[in-house]
């Protein structure tokens, strides 16, 4: 086999599938990019959109490409880039509700069946910008079975509205003391 025609295999291979239907990545100011930047101590990667914004109208949440510009897949299609909101996901994420969210959608039928069409929302979300096939029935957070990251839930409910990710929506109520209060510098520090 031709090593050249193997490359070109590989290189189709990484590249997502964007089908009828699929939506084009619309131009993201550069001045939210440079926020974004701030808030994360480096560049971002394959931001699409601010999909949600802090009180302050600094960018909360930001909408990622499935496949990142150098060809790495990339699960996450809701990033939290707050970093305010990022610190007080960290302090739940520490305290043990996720465990407890876990069991609890285990034994709660009702709960599982709502994260479940959660999980299936991400993936039709994800899929509608591209298909890329190394990630396709793969979200992100532990959907559907478990909660291994409230950024990732926090971040879905945020950027697609309450009612969607019922685990994601009770940590945004569990963070109304401490998010979105108070003004945003829209940095970390």
């Amino acid at each position: 086999m031709n090593d050249r025609n193997a490359a070109g295999r590989d290189a189709e291979a990484r590249e997502p599938v964007r089908g009828p239907g699929t939506r084009p990545s619309p131009a993201v100011d550069p001045a939210d990019l440079a926020a974004v930047a701030e808030q994360l101590g480096r560049p971002p990667r394959g931001v699409r959109r601010v999909a949600a914004r802090c009180p302050s109208g600094h960018p909360a949440v930001v909408e990622t490409e499935p496949r990142l510009a150098d060809g790495t897949p990339f699960p996450t299609l809701y990033y939290v880039t707050c970093p305010r909101l990022t610190g007080a996901i960290g302090t739940l994420e520490g305290s043990g509700l996720m465990r407890e969210m876990s069991e609890r959608l285990a034994s709660d039928p009702a709960l599982a069946d709502r994260y479940a069409r959660a999980h299936e929302r991400y993936l039709e979300q994800r899929d509608a910008i591209a298909h890329v096939p190394e990630i396709a029935r793969v979200s992100a957070g532990g959907m559907p079975t478990r909660v291994k990251c409230l950024h990732v839930l926090v971040g879905q409910s945020l950027a697609e509205g309450s009612g969607v990710n019922p685990l994601g929506d009770e940590a945004l109520a569990l963070l109304a003391g401490s998010w979105p209060t108070g003004p945003c510098a829209g940095k970390s520090g």
